[in-house]
């Protein structure tokens, strides 16, 4: 959130700044190189290129839509004020630095708190039964069902990894199982519980259909290549 709060006020389009908000979460590093030791470069290349177009589609639909109106006002501030042209001191910067990262962490530390607590309360009763028993390939609706179940938990892509190979284990079928881990990493509810400190929720409502409609996508994609 910080770094979406930064670009927003540097005058990065809404679009790129949200291509880079879906793409930091759920390209990690760690997890490819994790997904390429367990099952191998096709299918962490495939994820990285589903995660990728996922990120640079939502990016350019909600670039288009022009929502810059439902971000909060107060994320414009430091931006309303780039017109002036100044050229402060080292000190100063430094001084305007500390300032501003005091302000923006006293206003959203409470929601980060918040969140990571939800997450960490969710992701301890994780149903991960449930998941493996609505998420087999004779189930038409298991892309969607596992989303809708995804968003609840709370994880980082490297963190989901031993889940993934879980449910691979238990037979679900690779499309579903990406879909899963889209899911938890680029939509889950601490996330935005977080992210609506910094925009309304009519922003919220489109970003989570673009997102969502991206991976759902993927998941009916891969199934049906594996199939």
């Amino acid at each position: 959130m910080p770094l979406f709060i930064g670009f927003v006020e540097a005058g990065v389009p809404l679009g790129v700044t949200f291509a880079f908000l879906v793409a930091s979460p759920m390209v990690n590093e760690v997890a490819l190189v994790l997904l390429w030791g367990l099952f191998g470069p096709a299918v962490a290349l495939a994820y990285m290129a589903a995660g990728l177009i996922v990120a640079i589609g939502a990016g350019l639909i909600i670039g288009r839509l022009n929502l810059e109106r439902f971000v909060e006002p107060y994320v414009y501030q430091v931006r309303s004020g780039a017109a002036i042209e100044m050229r402060p001191s080292m000190e100063q910067r430094v001084r305007d630095a500390w300032l501003s990262t005091r302000h923006l962490v006293r206003r959203i530390a409470p929601w980060i708190v918040i969140g990571i607590a939800i997450g960490a309360l969710i992701h301890g009763y994780a149903p991960m039964e449930l998941v493996a028993q609505i998420g087999g390939a004779s189930n038409p609706f298991a892309v969607p069902l596992v989303v809708l179940l995804g968003v609840p938990l709370y994880s980082n892509a490297a963190g989901i990894i031993p889940i993934v190979e879980a449910l691979l284990g238990k037979g679900l079928p690779l499309g579903t199982v990406l879909a899963f881990m889209m899911a938890v990493t680029a939509l889950s509810l601490p996330e935005l519980l977080i992210l609506r400190r910094v925009m309304r929720r009519e922003l919220i409502v489109v970003f989570v259909a673009v997102v969502a409609s991206g991976i759902l996508g993927v998941g009916y994609l891969f199934n049906l290549i594996a199939s």
